[in-house]
């Protein structure tokens, strides 16, 4: 597995809210699929409410 560093940002109350994270996948969109699932359960927001700008391998 490779590690991916992924930002972008996801609607919040007080507007949008940037992040980056680092995961684990086997490829860039595993990747994006574990970003999608680990903030939108964290921030309690849907795919639709979280915008990924970049993904790139660490």
């Amino acid at each position: 597995m490779s590690t991916y560093t992924v930002s972008g940002q996801f609607q919040s109350r007080d507007g949008h809210q940037p992040f980056t994270k680092e995961v684990e996948a086997e490829n860039e969109s595993l990747a994006r699929e574990r970003i999608y699932t680990t903030v939108g359960s964290q921030h309690n927001r849907k795919r639709t409410q979280i915008e990924i700008e970049e993904v790139s391998a660490a």
